[in-house]
């Protein structure tokens, strides 16, 4: 998957997070991936090989 990431931008996931939300912002790129639950707002690092294959749709860009 090539895909631009970029901070700012909203992605829906796989799978829900135990707070109940499904929803993730991007704070940091690079070779990890910081993503921001839009929920309870816990921070969390995944590799971009990670982040790619758990990743459902992106549901809004950040500067748009």
């Amino acid at each position: 998957m090539s895909r631009e990431i970029a901070a700012g931008q909203v992605y829906r996931m796989r799978r829900q997070h135990p707070c109940g939300g499904w929803e993730w912002r991007v704070f940091r790129t690079g070779a990890d991936i910081g993503m921001e639950c839009l929920t309870c707002q816990r921070r969390v690092m995944l590799e971009r090989r990670v982040f790619e294959s758990r990743v459902k749709v992106l549901v809004r860009s950040g500067d748009a």
